[in-house]
Protein backbone atom coordinates (compact mmCIF):
# COMPACT_ATOMS: atom_id res chain seq x y z
CA UNK A 1 0.00 0.00 0.00
CA UNK A 2 1.10 3.16 -0.89
CA UNK A 3 -0.03 5.50 1.67
CA UNK A 4 0.01 9.21 1.77
CA UNK A 5 -2.80 10.21 4.07
CA UNK A 6 -2.27 9.78 7.84
CA UNK A 7 -4.37 7.86 10.09
CA UNK A 8 -5.15 8.86 13.41
CA UNK A 9 -6.92 6.82 16.01
CA UNK A 10 -9.21 7.98 19.32
CA UNK A 11 -9.16 5.62 22.48
CA UNK A 12 -10.46 5.24 25.96
CA UNK A 13 -13.13 4.12 28.17
CA UNK A 14 -17.05 4.63 28.21
CA UNK A 15 -18.03 8.33 27.92
CA UNK A 16 -14.28 9.44 27.73
CA UNK A 17 -15.40 12.12 25.07
CA UNK A 18 -13.70 10.02 22.13
CA UNK A 19 -16.69 11.16 19.44
CA UNK A 20 -16.56 14.67 20.30
CA UNK A 21 -13.08 15.34 19.80
CA UNK A 22 -13.52 12.76 16.41
CA UNK A 23 -15.73 15.72 15.39
CA UNK A 24 -13.90 18.44 16.66
CA UNK A 25 -10.44 17.55 14.92
CA UNK A 26 -12.44 17.18 11.63
CA UNK A 27 -14.20 20.46 11.71
CA UNK A 28 -10.58 22.03 12.44
CA UNK A 29 -8.51 19.84 9.48
CA UNK A 30 -11.24 20.46 7.00
CA UNK A 31 -11.11 24.09 7.73
CA UNK A 32 -7.42 24.34 7.10
CA UNK A 33 -8.10 22.35 3.19
CA UNK A 34 -7.87 18.50 4.58
CA UNK A 35 -9.87 15.57 3.14
CA UNK A 36 -10.94 13.98 6.14
CA UNK A 37 -12.63 10.74 6.85
CA UNK A 38 -14.33 9.89 9.84
CA UNK A 39 -14.76 6.47 11.19
CA UNK A 40 -16.22 4.65 14.15
CA UNK A 41 -15.83 0.85 15.23
CA UNK A 42 -17.48 -1.68 15.30
CA UNK A 43 -18.82 -0.23 12.10
CA UNK A 44 -18.06 1.44 8.96
CA UNK A 45 -19.34 -0.71 6.53
CA UNK A 46 -22.36 -2.40 5.76
CA UNK A 47 -20.99 -5.44 7.08
CA UNK A 48 -19.17 -4.16 10.01
CA UNK A 49 -22.90 -2.01 11.28
CA UNK A 50 -24.42 -5.25 11.41
CA UNK A 51 -21.94 -6.73 13.75
CA UNK A 52 -21.96 -3.53 15.69
CA UNK A 53 -25.57 -4.40 16.27
CA UNK A 54 -24.94 -7.55 17.29
CA UNK A 55 -21.93 -6.66 19.71
CA UNK A 56 -23.08 -3.34 21.25
CA UNK A 57 -26.95 -2.73 21.26
CA UNK A 58 -28.69 -6.63 20.85
CA UNK A 59 -30.21 -7.28 24.00
CA UNK A 60 -30.12 -10.92 23.85
CA UNK A 61 -26.67 -11.25 23.02
CA UNK A 62 -25.27 -10.88 26.95
CA UNK A 63 -24.44 -14.69 26.34
CA UNK A 64 -22.35 -13.91 24.16
CA UNK A 65 -18.50 -15.45 25.29
CA UNK A 66 -15.47 -13.30 24.91
CA UNK A 67 -13.70 -15.41 22.32
CA UNK A 68 -16.71 -14.62 20.20
CA UNK A 69 -16.87 -11.17 21.00
CA UNK A 70 -13.23 -10.94 20.16
CA UNK A 71 -13.45 -12.14 16.72
CA UNK A 72 -16.44 -10.18 15.69
CA UNK A 73 -14.82 -6.91 16.61
CA UNK A 74 -11.59 -8.20 14.37
CA UNK A 75 -14.03 -8.94 11.58
CA UNK A 76 -15.76 -5.73 11.42
CA UNK A 77 -11.95 -4.31 11.67
CA UNK A 78 -10.68 -6.51 8.67
CA UNK A 79 -13.60 -5.25 6.24
CA UNK A 80 -13.15 -1.81 7.28
CA UNK A 81 -9.71 -1.83 7.11
CA UNK A 82 -9.68 -3.17 3.08
CA UNK A 83 -13.11 -1.45 2.03
CA UNK A 84 -12.20 1.98 3.22
CA UNK A 85 -9.35 2.83 5.50
CA UNK A 86 -6.82 1.63 3.03
CA UNK A 87 -8.46 3.33 0.12
CA UNK A 88 -8.83 6.85 1.77
CA UNK A 89 -5.15 6.63 2.77
CA UNK A 90 -4.02 5.96 -0.45
CA UNK A 91 -6.11 8.90 -2.12
CA UNK A 92 -4.30 11.13 0.81
CA UNK A 93 -7.10 11.45 3.10
CA UNK A 94 -6.73 12.03 7.33
CA UNK A 95 -8.46 9.02 8.60
CA UNK A 96 -9.94 9.76 11.94
CA UNK A 97 -11.32 6.27 13.89
CA UNK A 98 -13.36 6.70 16.86
CA UNK A 99 -11.47 3.23 18.02
CA UNK A 100 -9.37 0.80 16.18
CA UNK A 101 -7.22 -2.48 17.32
CA UNK A 102 -6.33 -1.15 20.54
CA UNK A 103 -9.81 -0.84 22.06
CA UNK A 104 -9.83 -4.90 21.19
CA UNK A 105 -6.09 -5.23 22.83
CA UNK A 106 -7.50 -3.60 26.22
CA UNK A 107 -11.30 -4.92 25.94
CA UNK A 108 -11.01 -8.29 25.26
CA UNK A 109 -6.93 -8.84 26.10
CA UNK A 110 -7.08 -7.05 29.97
CA UNK A 111 -11.05 -6.18 30.16
CA UNK A 112 -12.06 -10.01 29.19
CA UNK A 113 -8.96 -11.75 30.68
CA UNK A 114 -8.16 -13.18 27.14
CA UNK A 115 -4.44 -14.02 26.21
CA UNK A 116 -2.35 -11.14 25.32
CA UNK A 117 -0.08 -13.02 22.54
CA UNK A 118 -3.58 -14.68 21.08
CA UNK A 119 -5.29 -11.13 20.88
CA UNK A 120 -2.12 -9.64 19.14
CA UNK A 121 -2.25 -12.54 16.57
CA UNK A 122 -5.91 -11.81 15.79
CA UNK A 123 -5.16 -8.08 15.21
CA UNK A 124 -2.54 -8.56 13.40
CA UNK A 125 -4.18 -10.70 10.71
CA UNK A 126 -7.25 -8.31 11.14
CA UNK A 127 -5.54 -4.78 10.48
CA UNK A 128 -2.27 -6.05 8.01
CA UNK A 129 0.01 -3.74 8.06
CA UNK A 130 -2.61 -0.80 8.43
CA UNK A 131 -1.37 0.60 12.15
CA UNK A 132 -2.11 4.24 12.88
CA UNK A 133 0.52 7.08 12.58
CA UNK A 134 -1.08 8.53 16.03
CA UNK A 135 -3.18 6.84 18.59
CA UNK A 136 -4.88 9.31 21.41
CA UNK A 137 -5.91 7.57 24.69
CA UNK A 138 -8.31 9.86 26.77
CA UNK A 139 -7.99 9.23 30.04
CA UNK A 140 -10.50 9.60 32.47
CA UNK A 141 -12.10 7.92 36.05
CA UNK A 142 -14.25 5.38 34.78
CA UNK A 143 -16.43 6.59 37.42
CA UNK A 144 -17.22 9.90 35.15
CA UNK A 145 -17.04 8.42 32.30
CA UNK A 146 -19.92 5.63 32.97
CA UNK A 147 -22.34 8.59 34.29
CA UNK A 148 -21.85 10.64 31.23
CA UNK A 149 -22.61 7.32 29.02
CA UNK A 150 -25.40 5.85 30.78
CA UNK A 151 -27.54 9.03 30.41
CA UNK A 152 -28.11 8.54 26.91
CA UNK A 153 -30.55 6.33 25.63
CA UNK A 154 -29.06 3.63 23.91
CA UNK A 155 -28.68 0.28 25.07
CA UNK A 156 -24.81 -0.57 25.45
CA UNK A 157 -23.39 -3.68 26.26
CA UNK A 158 -19.88 -2.92 26.84
CA UNK A 159 -21.51 0.46 28.64
CA UNK A 160 -23.43 -2.21 31.52
CA UNK A 161 -20.35 -3.83 32.25
CA UNK A 162 -19.63 -4.35 36.04
CA UNK A 163 -17.37 -1.12 37.24
CA UNK A 164 -13.94 -3.54 37.64
CA UNK A 165 -14.37 -4.62 34.22
CA UNK A 166 -14.11 -0.83 33.43
CA UNK A 167 -10.85 0.05 35.90
CA UNK A 168 -8.99 -3.53 33.91
CA UNK A 169 -9.73 -1.11 30.81
CA UNK A 170 -8.54 2.08 32.26
CA UNK A 171 -5.55 0.35 33.34
CA UNK A 172 -4.77 -1.41 29.94
CA UNK A 173 -4.74 1.84 28.21
CA UNK A 174 -2.31 3.11 30.86
CA UNK A 175 -0.44 0.45 30.77
CA UNK A 176 -0.65 0.57 26.50
CA UNK A 177 1.05 4.32 26.55
CA UNK A 178 3.60 3.42 28.54
CA UNK A 179 4.92 0.29 26.08
CA UNK A 180 4.49 2.48 23.24
CA UNK A 181 5.20 6.08 23.51
CA UNK A 182 5.89 7.09 19.84
CA UNK A 183 2.64 6.23 18.76
CA UNK A 184 0.36 6.04 21.87
CA UNK A 185 -0.26 9.37 23.66
CA UNK A 186 -2.42 10.22 27.19
CA UNK A 187 -4.73 13.15 26.87
CA UNK A 188 -6.30 13.82 30.32
CA UNK A 189 -9.85 13.50 30.02
CA UNK A 190 -10.80 14.81 33.03
CA UNK A 191 -10.00 18.71 31.96
CA UNK A 192 -12.54 21.32 29.80
CA UNK A 193 -13.71 20.29 26.83
CA UNK A 194 -11.75 22.95 25.10
CA UNK A 195 -8.19 22.33 27.24
CA UNK A 196 -8.82 18.52 25.81
CA UNK A 197 -9.51 19.83 22.51
CA UNK A 198 -5.98 22.14 23.08
CA UNK A 199 -4.08 18.80 24.02
CA UNK A 200 -5.49 16.74 20.98
CA UNK A 201 -4.63 19.24 18.22
CA UNK A 202 -1.05 20.07 19.46
CA UNK A 203 -0.20 15.85 18.81
CA UNK A 204 -1.93 15.92 15.57
CA UNK A 205 0.14 18.87 14.22
CA UNK A 206 3.09 16.92 15.40
CA UNK A 207 2.07 13.63 12.35
CA UNK A 208 0.79 16.57 10.10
Amino acid sequence: MTRTGKFITFEGGEGCGKSTHVARMAERLRAGGRTVLTLREPGGTDLGEEIRHILLRHKKMDGMVAEAELLLFCASRAQLVREVIQPALEAGAVVLADRFFDSTTVYQGVGRRIDAEKVALINRFAIGDCLPDLTLVIDLDPRIGLARARGRELFDRMENQALDFHQRVRQGYLDLVRREPSRVKLVDGSASLDEVSAQIWSLIERVL
